[in-house]
């Protein structure tokens, strides 16, 4: 492992000298004068007082030189379409969308949120904010209205893009009556929303003064290029809320010089792909993988990238591997739960089509069970590359990096601490590192590296307090992931430190939910815990306590007010009613607790509760002795 280990130790003890050399992958139209900017920890500024901007780096500057070749596939199995773009042509949309929202009034700096399924035209709107030097903040299309009003709120966006509606598995889901709500909930409503009519059958009534039709506009917007605006290292490209242990959602926020970096540097030495190469990653757009690997690096690299707007298993289970077949797919970007899904099916799905093509699998996005991993390996006979990050951080923290040295694979193990990142284990009760196999919260020394966050939007104090509070000790960023090492030095993630779940690799908070359930007029409280779900990774779980227990409520009700409030992606698994919750003498509900009778684990030191009868009306309603 010398080679793997010789990188990592240099990009920490050389950290300046490493990172200028990657920084050689993108095109600056002013060079930087400073490496890094540590002065403010554990704020870090990246490639000080040089100016580029994303969109060039990941369309303009291939041009000359694979103008013809395919930047941009869409395949969507829910309507039935596939739309492909060169680079030229993928330039001319993004050049279109850009004069569009100038039109609109958009300038450097004004915030856009972008709440649109995977289709061409939220690509083109998320390039075209890069190169206007605008900040795009894309919301992912399951959130409701109450969700998309508070980031809306957080963000006070000049403009909001959407379409008529999504589809999964052949049911139109409507968004434009979710925008509208949550622009009439929101404080600070955008001037205008700019609507892509899918023509998916919906009544789509225009806000006059506001609501602007996207083909109208499109046909009045002349064709002439728009200059890309040239941004210094540091301003934010985009926000993406991410949820947290409080309800209000946290705006990741990116920059621009050290992302393009990460992204150009992650390529080569990771996915092992490069110029002229297909990559299909099966994520949304409105998540961290999807900006950064639908996006932002194929791009950047100059490869073909696939955007697929559907299931894994409709029409067929097959239908992955047929794109990997007709698409020639070098290199493929998933999640464990899409995995898991998958394993229902006939595993002759995985031999039916020519995958001669496809190098690697990569899997991310929550923990990898051993036999998840080995049953796909050996089925695609292929090499499968579980590796582990965090929307904070934007690109992988744990990988095997085969672009550097092909190190051998350990089934459930997302392998090694990424270049860039010095990653510890750090006990919880004194922040001293912890020795093989011992459980320990998995921390990184700042500065943080290129295409991490830089902070969380328009709070300073919060990206301090929330990611480098951990340890009173030790200034350290923490993942609120626990891991261990295994002698060898591979490393195994084990699941949360915090009231954070990860449901099928979407992050959702336990608060966010508990405020979604006590919307219900009926309920007074409540305790919302992530449980083990064999196919998700995890679901939340509810205990709620009624108001007035003569008035008939049911479960059903409740989760239709979390649909209300969350979207479906926040529905608890089940909604259990207690009449008291367990909690301290001081207060403070025992959630870790009440999740370790819900998995059949001991509920630990209960010696403090203030009403063990609360603790057994928990047991009696999991049916637990």
């Amino acid at each position: 492992m010398s080679s793997y280990k010789e990188t990592h130790k240099r990009s920490i003890l050389e950290r300046e000298g490493f990172w200028a050399a990657e920084a050689k992958r993108i095109h600056w139209h002013k060079p930087f004068t400073r490496v890094l900017d540590y002065s403010r920890p554990p704020f870090a500024k990246w490639f000080v007082g040089g100016e580029t901007n994303l969109c060039h780096n990941a369309v303009d500057r291939h041009l000359k030189e694979r103008g013809d070749q395919k930047a941009l596939v869409w395949i969507s199995t829910e309507v039935e379409k596939t739309e492909t773009y060169t680079y030229k042509q993928l330039h001319a949309e993004v050049n279109r969308v850009a004069a569009m929202m100038q039109s609109l009034g958009l300038e450097r700096g004004d915030r856009v949120i972008i709440y649109m399924p995977n289709m061409p035209e939220a690509v083109f709107a998320i390039l075209a904010c890069a190169r206007l030097g605008a900040i795009h903040s894309v919301v992912f299309g399951g959130f409701a209205a109450a969700s998309l009003a508070a980031r809306i709120d957080d963000a006070k966006p000049k403009l909001m893009i959407t379409a008529d509606g999504g589809s999964r598995m052949g049911k139109v889901i409507p968004y434009k009556p979710l925008v509208d709500e949550s622009i009439r909930l929101a404080e600070h409503p955008p001037a205008k929303v700019l609507i892509f009519n899918r023509g998916l059958d919906l009544n789509m009534p225009l806000v006059s003064g506001r609501d602007v039709d996207w083909k109208d506009l499109y046909s009045k917007t002349a064709k002439e290029p728009v200059s890309c605006v040239w941004l210094e290292s540091s301003e934010p490209s985009y926000i993406l809320y991410t949820s947290g242990t409080t309800g209000k959602p946290k705006g990741v926020q990116r920059d621009v010089g050290g992302h393009a970096v990460a992204m150009a540097a992650s390529m080569p030495h990771i996915y092992c792909a490069g110029a002229g190469e297909t990559i299909f990653t099966t994520s949304d757009i409105g998540w961290a993988v999807g900006h950064s690997y639908i996006i932002y690096a194929p791009l950047i690299a100059g490869m073909t990238t696939i955007l697929y707007e559907g299931v894994p298993m409709r029409p067929d289970a097959g239908v992955w591997w047929k794109i990997v077949q007709d698409h020639k797919v070098n290199v493929m970007f998933s999640a464990p739960t899409a995995i898991r899904v998958l394993k229902k099916f006939d595993p002759a799905f995985l031999k039916q089509y020519d995958l001669a093509s496809l190098k690697h699998l990569f899997l991310a996005g929550e923990p990898l069970d051993e036999p998840t991993h080995a049953w796909i390996a050996e089925g695609l006979g292929k090499p499968v590359i579980d590796h582990y990050w965090q929307t904070e951080t934007g690109w992988p923290v744990l990988s095997a990096m085969h672009g550097i040295e092909k190190t051998a694979i350990k089934y459930g193990s997302p392998s090694f601490p990424v270049y860039g990142y010095d990653l510890k284990l750090l006990r919880e009760s004194d922040a001293s590192e912890a020795g093989a196999d011992e459980k320990a919260v998995v921390a990184i020394e700042p500065p943080l590296p290129p295409g991490s966050m830089s902070t969380i939007w328009g709070d300073d104090e919060r990206f301090v307090k929330t990611y480098f509070s951990t340890f009173s000790k030790k200034m350290v960023y923490s993942t609120f992931d626990w891991g261990i090492r295994d002698k060898d030095g591979y490393y195994f993630i084990l699941g949360r430190t915090d009231d954070v779940i990860n449901v099928a690799g979407h992050r959702l908070g336990t608060r966010e939910i508990e405020e979604a359930v006590n919307m219900h007029p009926n309920i007074a409280e409540c305790a919302v815990v992530g449980v083990a779900d064999q196919l998700k990774g995890q679901l939340p779980l509810a205990f709620a306590v009624l108001k007035d227990v003569a008035k008939k409520t049911t479960s059903q009700e409740v989760m239709d007010t979390v649909d209300k409030q969350l979207g479906a992606i926040g529905r608890p698994k089940a909604v259990h009613f207690v009449t008291l919750l367990p909690k301290t003498r001081s207060g403070k509900t025992l959630r870790r607790s009440i999740a370790a009778l819900a998995e059949g684990r001991d509920p630990g030191d209960l010696t403090t509760i203030e009403d063990p009868g609360a603790l057994q009306q928990i047991k009696d309603c999991l049916g637990v002795k």
